[in-house]
């Protein structure tokens, strides 16, 4: 099946659909947070009974304020530790940002180390190692190539001219 291009109106028709939808389902959201909130308060809170006289009155009044300072307590508390986290966290966030500036990285230099130098480092001064690597290697000599003036046998002559060595050669004024 081809995919059609939905038109302006068809567009903006479902777009109205869909908020239409979701501004149902956030009405209906709200009037449950608002039923669980009576749930909570209804099963948490118990409706209050009012004794009759004044003392009965004035104790209720003394318990409400003895939990009221109980509770202002633990807030204050709460607010302290909060506050001095708050603090610990600015003077780290503080010295992060000292640290970052004092510690700025240097440019490396090329630095030419010999392979003593370089294993002494490595292994640190309580090893003295000393390898000499030039020792092992062997001397290379050059294989010189004779070159003969032999013109008589044309057939070498037109081997040794074929290919871009022989092109190369005869550019250079050796044939």
């Amino acid at each position: 099946m081809s995919e059609k291009k939905l038109t302006n109106s068809r567009r903006y028709h479902l777009k109205s659909l869909l908020l239409q939808i979701a501004a149902g389902l956030l009405e209906a959201e709200a009037k449950q947070a608002v039923a669980d909130k009576e749930a909570y308060m209804s099963q948490n809170c118990p409706a209050p009974d009012y004794p009759g006289s004044a003392e009965d009155l004035q104790a209720l009044c003394k318990k409400l304020h003895q939990t009221i300072d109980t509770v202002d307590e633990e807030r204050y508390d709460m607010e302290a530790k909060v506050a001095k986290a708050d603090k610990e966290i600015e003077d780290l966030r503080i010295k992060v940002i000292d640290l970052k500036g004092k510690f700025k990285k240097p440019a490396l230099k090329k630095v030419r180390m010999s392979a003593d130098a370089m294993l002494q480092a490595l292994l640190g001064s309580k090893h003295k190692v000393t390898m000499d690597f030039r020792a092992n290697l062997k001397e290379v000599k050059k294989e010189v190539k004779e070159e003969t003036a032999d013109v008589g046998d044309w057939r070498k002559n037109i081997e040794d001219k074929a290919g871009m060595g022989g092109r190369k050669k005869m550019f250079e004024g050796d044939a």
